[in-house]
C-alpha cells in the first residue's frame, strides 16, 4: 500500500492521542478524532495537526459530522476505536452502577453503528468485567450482534508489560467486525514483566523481559542541571546519555523497522533538534520531602506522601491520571524517581508509557500527567491495531513523507483559552468543586 491508501481509522474519546498514535504506528491514518476536553484537543492537534480533531461531547456527535469535518467523506472506514471514560467502572473508585459516565459506552456503540466501520476496538478498565458492571458489557455485546457485527466474546484483559512497555497496566479490549469479515485475533505477548520473581504463566516464561524503568529513563538528561525547568517545560542543548534499546526506539521511532508512523518535523518543516528536552517541568519539593524521598528504598512506598519509589530494575506501577476539575482536581500520587529525591517528570512518565520523545503534552504538570495517565500506552494500542491490519489483509509500507507538528502555543493554553479556540463552552468540563477530602496523601 502507498501512503494514500493506508487504512482509515476514527478515534472516539481521543484524549491526548495514545490510541491514535498506536494505530498510526501500526499503519492507520486516523483521519478523525473526537474529544470533549479542549485542553486534550489542543494537545492532540499539536501532535496530529494533519488530521481532524472534533472538540465535542460524544453525546452530541453524529457520524455525518465526523465524515464532513474530516477527510473521510464517503469513504469506507476500516476501524473505529476508543476508550469511553472508565471512572464509572474503575476498581479505584466507587463503581456506582448508575454513574452517568457508564452510558457513554452506548454512544460508542451508536457511532460504530452509524459509521459502519469494518472493525471496532473498545478499550476500558478491567472493572467493567466484574459484578453488576458486567451487565453493561454483556448488553453492549448483544446490541452489536443484533446490529450486524460479530464480537469476540472471549474478551481479554491485556497487560502493557506483555507488549514491550515498562509498566504494569491492565486494560480490557473488546474486538468486533462486520458479519462479512473475519474476527481479529488478540495480540500474543512478546515480553514478560521485568523483575517479577519468576512468577510467570508457562506461555510467558520463555519470553524476554520487558524493558525496565532504568531502560526507559536512564539516558534522559539530568533535569536538576537545568534551572530553567522550574519555570518552563523545555530546554535546548540538553545532554542525553547512553541509550538502551528501548529508549533508542523512543528517540528514533522513524528508524524502527515495524513502526509505520509518519516521521515528524517542526511546524516550520525544520528537523527536530536532537538536544531538545521537553515535558520536563520540575516540581519544587520541600527539603523535608526530598529527605523522605531519598530515604525511601526502591520499590517501596514513602509513608507520608504514599508515593511509590520506582525500582530501576523493575517496571513502573500503573500511572494514574488523578481527578478531573469537577471532582477536586487532585493530582494522582506520582512515582518517586529511582535515583533522585523528587517525583518523576511528565517526560519520564511518557517514557514509561512508551511515547516517543517528539510527542508533547500540555506544559503544566497537572494536565501533562493527566494526559499520560488517562491514555493507552501507544505500544499496547499498536499491538492491538496490528492485529486489525492482519485481519484486513493489507501490507503497510513505511511512510517517507514527513509530517509537521503543530504550533507549540497549543500546549500552553488555559482551559478558557482552549475553549475559546475551539469555540465551545468554557464550562464544557465542569469547574472544580471544593472537596473536604484530606490532602495528607497528596503532600509532596
Amino acid at each position: 500500500m502507498n501512503e494514500k491508501k493506508r487504512p482509515i481509522g476514527v478515534d472516539l474519546f481521543a484524549g491526548a492521542g495514545g490510541m491514535t498514535l498506536g494505530f498510526e504506528q501500526a499503519g492507520f491514518d486516523v483521519l478523525a478524532a473526537v474529544e470533549i476536553d479542549p485542553i486534550h484537543c489542543a494537545t492532540h492537534e499539536y501532535n496530529f495537526p494533519f488530521w481532524s480533531i472534533l472538540c465535542k461531547n460524544i453525546v452530541d456527535t453524529t457520524a455525518a459530522e465526523i465524515r464532513e469535518k474530516s477527510k473521510i467523506g464517503e469513504r469506507d472506514i476500516d476501524v473505529v476505536f476508543g476508550g469511553p471514560p472508565c471512572q464509572g467502572f474503575s476498581l479505584m473508585g466507587k463503581r456506582a452502577i448508575d454513574d452517568p459516565r457508564n452510558s457513554l459506552v452506548f454512544h460508542f456503540l451508536r457511532l460504530v453503528l452509524e459509521l459502519k466501520p469494518k472493525y471496532f476496538v473498545m478499550e476500558n478498565v478491567p472493572g467493567m468485567t466484574l459484578g453488576n458492571h458486567k451487565y453493561f458489557l454483556e448488553k453492549l455485546i448483544n446490541e452489536f450482534k443484533k446490529n450486524g457485527y460479530k464480537v469476540e466474546e472471549d474478551y481479554r484483559i491485556l497487560n502493557a508489560a506483555h507488549y514491550g512497555v515498562p509498566q504494569h497496566r491492565e486494560r480490557l479490549f473488546l474486538l468486533g467486525c462486520r458479519q462479512d469479515l473475519p474476527l481479529p485475533k488478540y495480540p500474543q505477548p512478546i515480553t514478560k514483566p521485568a523483575k517479577c520473581n519468576g512468577d510467570y504463566s508457562p506461555e510467558l516464561s520463555l519470553l524476554p523481559a520487558s524493558p525496565t524503568v532504568q531502560d526507559a529513563i536512564a539516558d534522559l538528561p539530568e533535569v536538576e542541571n537545568y534551572p530553567d525547568l522550574f519555570t518552563k517545560d523545555w530546554v535546548l542543548d540538553a545532554k542525553y546519555k547512553k541509550y538502551s534499546e528501548y529508549s533508542w526506539r523512543l528517540r528514533h521511532p522513524h528508524l524502527v523497522k515495524d513502526d509505520y508512523s509518519y516521521p515528524r518535523s517542526l511546524e516550520s518543516g525544520k528537523p527536530l533538534n536532537s538536544s531538545l528536552l521537553t515535558c520536563s517541568l520540575l516540581t519544587k519539593h520541600s527539603p523535608t520531602s526530598r529527605e523522605r524521598f531519598a530515604a525511601t528504598k526502591s520499590g517501596k512506598i514513602e509513608p507520608i506522601s504514599r508515593f511509590h519509589k520506582l525500582d530501576p530494575q523493575g517496571i513502573c506501577n500503573t500511572l494514574r491520571a488523578g481527578t478531573a476539575s469537577n471532582r477536586g482536581a487532585f493530582t494522582s500520587p506520582r512515582p518517586i524517581h529511582p535515583y533522585k529525591p523528587r517525583c518523576i517528570t511528565v517526560r519520564e512518565a511518557a517514557r514509561l508509557h512508551s511515547y516517543p520523545d517528539w510527542f508533547r503534552f500540555h506544559s503544566t504538570i497537572w494536565h501533562g500527567f493527566r494526559q499520560v495517565g488517562n491514555s493507552v500506552p501507544p505500544l499496547l494500542a499498536k499491538a492491538v491495531a496490528s492485529e486489525i491490519i492482519r485481519a484486513l489483509g493489507v501490507e503497510i509500507e513505511k511512510p517517507k513523507k514527513k509530517q509537521s507538528l503543530g504550533d507549540s502555543k497549543l500546549l500552553e493554553m488555559t482551559m478558557s483559552q482552549a475553549a475559546q479556540f475551539y469555540q465551545v463552552d468554557n464550562h464544557v468540563i465542569e469547574q472544580r468543586i471544593k472537596s473536604d477530602r484530606p490532602m495528607k496523601n497528596y503532600r509532596c
